[in-house]
């Protein structure tokens, strides 16, 4: 049930967000945006798009295609990124979940931590100067001059649609192998190990929290439930925390889908960032 509903919902959502990015992008420059994300502003561009990640309720896979879109918008790589940090730590659900049962003041530390990571992630690898690292090329549709007639806007839904679904051709086995990996997983997160090397308070037992759940794969929803079982058997809440971030964030599904979008060297980098 889980490979099934996520594959199709992944699908979905490349298909159709690439194909709106790109559309849209036949009829207004994006290189305006781009100019302003990537100048004096790029600080603005930043908050912007982890704030926005809070609001779009993606995992760490399904954030995937609206994160190429971005890139296909020409969008500077650093702010790409701190969307793909951004987007799967939190929602609105999960805050509100999150503060019923751990309060307020957790969930908002939460929250603002989350925009915190991804903006700084987003900042560094920005910085790094790591375009070349990606393997998708972006083409610009024909350059067609802004018009009311019928025959260009077919000409733009099209072109369009063809953009789309070769997009689609070049990493949809990614995305199947990825989400299988994530499925076979999501079904065995050893809550108990967590508890058992992760508990007290130790001063590695983050640390272990992290490494432990990086190659997992789930949503918040997915996680909290665990979170909640692992305070109850001892591990302090911030240790819980982390393992909750570590495995919404990041995923071993996540890093084979984008192995087809990004070079092994940059999905290693941002792995690291973000685990640190």
């Amino acid at each position: 049930h889980f490979f099934i509903f996520d594959t199709v919902k992944i699908f979905i959502l490349l298909i159709s967000i690439i194909y709106f990015i790109t559309f849209i992008q036949s009829y207004f420059p994006l290189e305006k945006i781009r100019v302003y994300l990537s100048g004096k502003s790029k600080i603005v561009g930043h908050i912007l798009a982890g704030v926005f990640g809070i609001i779009t309720p993606f995992c760490s896979c399904s954030a995937i295609p609206l994160f190429l879109g971005f890139l296909q918008a020409r969008i500077p790589l650093g702010v790409a990124f701190t969307y793909l940090v951004s987007a799967p730590l939190s929602d609105p659900v999960v805050f509100a979940l999150l503060a019923s049962i751990f309060g307020f003041k957790v969930a908002i530390l939460y929250v603002v931590f989350g925009v915190i990571i991804s903006i700084i992630a987003g900042l560094i690898i920005g910085a790094m100067k790591m375009e070349k690292e990606v393997l998708i090329e972006v083409k610009p549709l024909d350059n067609v001059s802004y018009t009311d007639d019928k025959t260009l806007f077919k000409h733009r839904a099209k072109e369009s649609l063809i953009y789309s679904f070769d997009i689609f051709k070049k990493i949809y086995l990614y995305i199947i192998i990825g989400v299988g990996v994530g499925a076979f997983i999501h079904g065995y997160i050893p809550a108990d190990f967590i508890a058992k090397y992760a508990g007290g308070d130790v001063w590695y037992a983050p640390i272990i929290a992290v490494l432990a759940g990086i190659p997992m794969y789930s949503n918040e929803l997915g996680v909290l439930p665990i979170i909640e079982v692992l305070t109850q058997k001892g591990v302090l809440i911030g240790t819980a925390i982390s393992f909750m971030m570590a495995v919404v964030a990041l995923s071993l599904p996540e890093a084979m889908i984008l192995k087809r979008i990004l070079s092994v060297k940059l999905i290693a980098i941002f792995f690291s960032i973000v685990g640190f």
